[in-house]
């Protein structure tokens, strides 16, 4: 099985990769669209991204996409996350004036970065901003990254648990191209829906799933296909089995417009 994710290996998503298949045919690509793409194409049979975190909420390349894409949700993953900022040998927090990272690790990191005087630089991928700074010999400048990652180049850790939040963790899913049917023990299910435009039109949603047995556990709003136009990302909690989903979608509630279950899983408590 070829198993895709975005960034380079060593990254926080290539770990996650490591541990849900361990020995499967691994592929880094360089940008959500991209790995979307591949899933798509059938260069890759399973993707692991992460779309959310606990510190900076919703990862929102990957929340769009969802939504317009030929893929489903089949697990799910959580990951503790602690940040190393790394650095060429010889190089202090002190001497450090640039942290290259992911644009959401240095979200999640953002007051560190502040207090020390740190100016934030943006790069596509945790593990490339190691490689950049192995490669580039400015002494300045420190990745923010998985401390494992490091190793490869011999470089070294400079500060550990460099988060602004103890809780910081993330939250990963594995998709599947096309849809697939709930397995036996399925008790989570993602969703995506419009709303008609009257009064009360998502309360009366959420009620009605609510007195259908569905926990709700995540709600968002994102742009439509319009402008002016809201799509609800919804997570909710069930009865397990194809049962369980059919008992809590169908049909559909009465103001409930555009359904897209996004996927079916077990979830991970």
């Amino acid at each position: 099985m070829r198993i895709g994710y975005q960034g380079e290996e060593h990254s926080y998503s290539h770990q996650v990769v490591s541990e849900l298949f361990p020995g499967a045919e691994t592929r880094g690509l360089t940008s959500f669209p991209s790995v979307f793409a591949a899933l798509a194409d059938g260069s890759v049979d399973r993707l692991v991204v992460p779309i959310e975190n606990s510190t900076t909420g919703s990862i929102l390349e990957v929340l769009d996409r969802l939504a317009v894409s030929n893929a489903s949700i089949v697990a799910e993953y959580y990951g503790h996350v602690r940040h190393a900022l790394i650095g060429r040998p010889g190089a202090t927090t002190e001497t450090i004036r640039r942290v290259l990272s992911h644009p959401e690790a240095l979200a999640q990191a953002r007051e560190t970065l502040a207090i020390n005087g740190w100016e934030p630089v943006p790069v596509p991928d945790t593990a490339g901003a190691v490689r950049i700074i192995a490669e580039g010999g400015d002494p300045a400048q420190a990745a923010l990254a998985p401390p494992a990652s490091r190793e490869r180049y011999g470089l070294e850790i400079l500060m550990s648990d460099v988060v602004d939040r103890a809780h910081n963790a993330t939250r990963f899913v594995v998709l599947a191209p096309d849809s697939c049917e709930p397995v036996i023990d399925a008790d989570k299910t993602s969703i995506c829906f419009a709303t008609s435009h009257t009064p009360g039109a998502l309360a009366l949603v959420l009620t009605e799933l609510g007195l259908r047995g569905a926990n709700l556990t995540r709600i968002e709003s994102r742009p439509g296909d319009t402008a002016w136009t809201y799509r609800f990302f919804v997570d909710l909690l069930h009865a397990p089995g194809p049962e369980g989903v059919e008992r809590v979608l169908q049909p559909p509630p009465a103001s409930m417009h555009e359904l897209t279950v996004l996927g079916s899983y077990r979830a991970v408590r």
